[in-house]
């Protein structure tokens, strides 16, 4: 997530489900920040890795609520 993310390029993909490309990680992030979300990596076993713009304590509160009901 965010900073950790160790790959060359990435595939991006918007909180909208669009993709956005194929990026270095640091502009991946540039773009995350600027619109107030985090850049998490989800597939990293695709070369080369696909990561998604969200909110990321967001979900994982929704999270916890799914699993409370």
């Amino acid at each position: 997530m965010n900073e950790r993310i160790e790959a060359r390029e990435v595939h991006l993909i918007d909180e909208n489900g669009e993709m956005l490309g194929v990026t270095p990680p640091v502009r991946a992030l540039e773009i995350a920040r600027a619109r107030g979300l985090d850049l998490v990596e989800v597939s990293p076993n695709f070369v080369p890795p696909v990561c998604l713009l969200m909110d990321y304590r967001r979900y994982k509160e929704e999270q916890i609520q799914q699993e409370r009901q």
